[in-house]
């Protein structure tokens, strides 16, 4: 289906690209499948985050060690690559920049490494940390939303909703363990909130085509999930619903029977 609606591309905000070593602060249990981890460090002092699903790479010990092995940044600022270095993306939930702390929530979902470093935390671990190398902001004539996810993507569609101005609304879509009580997801906005029966067997997929989508002319899209299903969301929005594709923006969080990260999608 082909749409006539004008691009209205987002605006890409460029970051310096530095690595920083963050200590972890405290811990917070927030359900048997969620860990909020508060960091604080000096090197956190110029830290910028401005856009919702900003993304930081974390570098994590390798196993038996106590500190990540950092990559040696070329002059160009590209990393050559070193089989010791394990590094997973992480949106960062909040950063509060009069006390220096930086909150980034880890799912506990597989066995890789993020997740077995998140279980076992402890105040004073440290973790290295490169990014955010560019924030990117909707339009502002797009003033609703369509946030879709799995467990992966709650923090950024959390974020997302918390800045929010009145003006704009949001559908959500959400096929996740966390419920209102474990991970509240509050806003300014508007909200239309649509889970998944899990107990039925519902995907996203099942899902969305339930949902009446908010008006195409002011619509901004973000999807975020495993890559084979963010893909075929994607590609639903785009050839049935006539949605720009530069105006999703999609990422695949994580990969099915692989301990690999995800990838950017919109392509």
């Amino acid at each position: 289906m082909t749409s006539n609606l004008p691009p209205l591309p987002p605006t890409k905000i460029r970051h310096p690209l530095r690595l920083r070593q963050i200590e972890v602060a405290r811990i917070i249990p927030l359900s048997d499948t969620m860990q909020r981890v508060v960091f604080t460090g000096p090197d956190l002092h110029d830290f910028v985050t401005v856009g919702t699903d900003d993304h930081v790479k974390l570098f994590f010990p390798q196993p038996g060690e106590t500190h990540p092995v950092l990559p040696d940044m070329n002059a160009d600022r590209t990393a050559p690559r070193d089989p010791r270095i394990i590094a997973r993306d992480y949106t960062p939930r909040r950063f509060d920049e009069e006390n220096g702390e930086l909150i980034i929530d880890f799912v506990l979902h597989d066995s890789g490494p993020a997740t077995q470093w998140a279980a076992q935390a402890k105040p004073g671990q440290r973790l290295g940390m490169g990014g955010p190398k560019a924030s990117n902001i909707p339009h502002e004539r797009l003033t609703s939303h369509l946030l879709i996810a799995d467990d992966t993507g709650l923090p950024a569609i959390a974020r997302t909703l918390e800045e929010l101005s009145p003006e704009h609304s949001a559908v959500v879509v959400l096929d996740t363990q966390e419920s209102d009580k474990t991970y509240p997801l509050t806003s300014r906005a508007w909200v239309d909130l649509f889970r998944c029966d899990r107990a039925a067997g519902q995907s996203l997929a099942d899902l969305l085509r339930l949902v009446v989508l908010p008006a195409p002319e002011t619509l901004n899209v973000w999807i975020a999930a495993e890559i084979d299903t963010v893909r075929a969301l994607r590609d639903h929005l785009v050839n049935e619903e006539a949605i720009p594709r530069n105006r999703i923006r999609a990422a695949g969080y994580w990969r099915r029977d692989t301990e690999a990260g995800g990838a950017r999608v919109d392509d």
